[in-house]
């Protein structure tokens, strides 16, 4: 008979992220980076007494097998086959969905190995190749499986379908067709936020099996106390963006020509130095010029992780103009910063966003409202002290690692309750 722990005991946590870098975290601000998180995630578990180990695949070539990422936490790198000649982006060892793929049988077998000389209470797979990999290892030996997508391929499709209609290829082909077995077969699943619980409905996962555990926000970095980056006269705006997505883009520069007298300061992309050579920022920039706004324009690249609060305590407001984001990554930080926010009806900004008390949430694509709504509140700065006092609390109780912590060991009693 398999010994399940007894409630309230340490949990002994396998967490399989395939393709995360936790020990070089892919830390750059910008929407929905997740290696941070998966490090203060995994902090706060064992943090709270429990035994975590990180399954990553070995992509780089001078990773150890074996290291600690903190007290309590153990990396162990899986090396499942040569580094390919190209990767996802210009990041270092980091695969696109059909490399992860094509190396999930080679994932797998090692993690089953691993599994079966040392048997974790729970494993909780971060992304759907993880899950494949998760439910391969885990099959016969009665460890319970929890599924988190962090974002699905029927959202993302949609999205890109609605922008440009492009068809999907071959590895987001078998994304789509995948998720839906994957969920329906883990013990649990956890969804980023309560629209992706709903898709995940409709792709037939049983809404029993399903919690909301959103992904969180350092409440100890990102603070309304702190210093601010300097501020040159003018009313700041500021968003963070995927450069290569021009539409959100266009939109929020086409909104700035009604805001005469504010800046905007976007962040994303490369660093400082190389965006003269981005195809992205050069469209963006050219775009900027051709609308006479290019000196209220400011793109900074890629910020530092721990720069990243001082340049979000200048900004009067943080405005998203994304067609889809998961967890609201950015607007989180910034309501934990005390700045207000105003963000589309998209992912995590559904649930973290309280319109008319955290910020305002706006319909995409319509520049002419968003400048409205951004002119009436530059114009009564008492009511953004408010909406600022009111991101920070809603981020502090509600978004904080610890308190997603614990929602995450719910989610575990409950799978390794119903194993036993």
């Amino acid at each position: 008979m398999i010994e399940i722990r007894s409630e309230g005991g340490p949990v002994k946590i396998a967490l399989v992220a395939q393709n995360a870098t936790p020990l070089h975290p892919r830390a750059g601000a910008g929407p929905d980076r997740d290696d941070i998180g998966l490090s203060e995630l995994t902090r706060e578990l064992a943090g709270q007494g429990h035994q975590v180990t990180v399954y990553a695949q070995k992509n780089l070539p001078d990773l150890p097998d074996q290291a600690d990422l903190h007290d309590g936490v153990r990396v162990q790198h899986i090396d499942a086959g040569p580094n390919p000649a190209t990767t996802a982006s210009d990041e270092p060892g980091k695969l696109d969905d059909a490399g992860l793929l094509e190396r999930v049988p080679a994932f797998s077998g090692p993690l089953r190995s691993h599994w079966h000389r040392e048997r974790p209470d729970v494993a909780h797979a971060l992304r759907w190749t993880s899950g494949l990999a998760a439910l391969a290892a885990a099959r016969d030996l009665a460890i319970p499986v929890v599924q988190e997508f962090h974002s699905l391929g029927v959202t993302e499709r949609r999205v890109a379908d609605r922008r440009d209609g492009v068809q999907a290829d071959g590895a987001s082909a078998a994304r789509i067709r995948l998720e839906p077995a994957i969920g329906r077969s883990a013990s649990a699943v956890v969804a980023t936020n309560s629209a992706e619980m709903a898709d995940l409905a409709r792709l037939g996962v049983h809404r029993s099996s399903i919690r909301v555990v959103p992904w969180g926000v350092d409440t100890d970095l990102f603070t309304p106390e702190g210093p601010a980056a300097k501020r040159n006269g003018r009313p700041r705006l500021l968003t963070a963006a995927d450069l290569t997505q021009r539409q959100p883009l266009e939109t929020l520069l086409r909104a700035l020509t009604r805001v005469p007298e504010a800046e905007l300061v976007v962040v994303g992309g490369p660093a400082e130095a190389d965006l003269p050579r981005d195809d992205g920022y050069v469209k963006l920039a050219k775009f900027a010029a051709s609308l006479g706004i290019a000196d209220r324009v400011i793109f900074t690249g890629t910020v530092d992780y721990a720069l990243w609060p001082t340049l979000l305590r200048s900004a009067d407001l943080v405005v998203s103009t994304c067609q889809y984001e998961p967890a609201g990554t950015t607007s989180l930080q910034a309501m934990a910063c005390g700045i207000p926010v105003i963000a589309p009806p998209v992912g995590g900004h559904v649930d973290a966003v309280l319109d008319g008390t955290t910020g305002i949430i706006i319909p995409p694509d319509r520049p002419a409202l968003l400048a409205q709504r951004i002119r009436q509140l530059l114009a009564r700065p008492i009511l953004m002290e408010a909406y600022g006092v009111a991101a920070a609390d809603r981020a502090r109780s509600r978004y904080s690692w610890d308190r997603i912590a614990g929602e995450t060991l719910a989610v575990y009693d409950r799978v390794t309750a119903q194993a036993a």
